[in-house]
């Protein structure tokens, strides 16, 4: 996966409008589940928790279905490509020790994952307005930038796939 450049008003006008329409649509279509099965299955002098946790449950799967459907639209563009973005970051997350490791040897996938690492969640703080680690980020990155020039290296961001995370088992 490549970085790419994100605008950060776009991306949080339509954050803010998918997480609003999912509070929404999710409570709606739980009262309106609910409701129907109560009616259709329920009884008068029964508790019918069952019956609202399973509107509960069917909202949050048209939900997820409905953004599962949406997500390669171009209104979801930034916010399905930050929530790959993540997802790749936690996959490094796991790793990181072994790739710090073998970055301090000099191995170049190691080297090209932690770039892209740094980089992506420069980008990912940034959007997301998460400046308290930013500090640290960015002197982790001219850390690693020094070693890679220092070794006449020619390692980038670019160079990543995602392949190269399961070389570290």
């Amino acid at each position: 996966m490549q970085l790419m450049n994100i605008d950060k008003a776009r991306y949080r006008k339509h954050l803010n409008i998918v997480i609003i329409g999912f509070i929404t649509t999710l409570l709606v279509l739980a009262l309106t589940f609910g409701q129907l099965l109560i009616f259709s299955f329920g009884q008068a002098d029964v508790n019918n928790f069952r019956y609202n946790l399973l509107g509960v449950v069917l909202s949050l799967l048209a939900c997820m279905a409905a953004l599962h459907t949406l997500k390669t639209s171009d209104f979801f563009k930034e916010i399905y490509y930050v929530w790959q973005i993540k997802q790749i970051q936690n996959l490094i997350y796991r790793k990181l020790k072994k790739v710090k490791k073998a970055a301090k040897d000099l191995e170049q996938e190691a080297l090209i994952i932690l770039t892209f690492y740094y980089q992506s969640q420069q980008q990912v703080y940034q959007l997301d307005d998460n400046t308290i680690t930013m500090t640290k980020i960015n002197k982790d990155l001219a850390d690693l930038q020094e070693i890679i020039v220092n070794n006449n290296l020619t390692i980038n961001a670019e160079q990543f796939d995602k392949k190269l995370i399961t070389s570290f088992k």
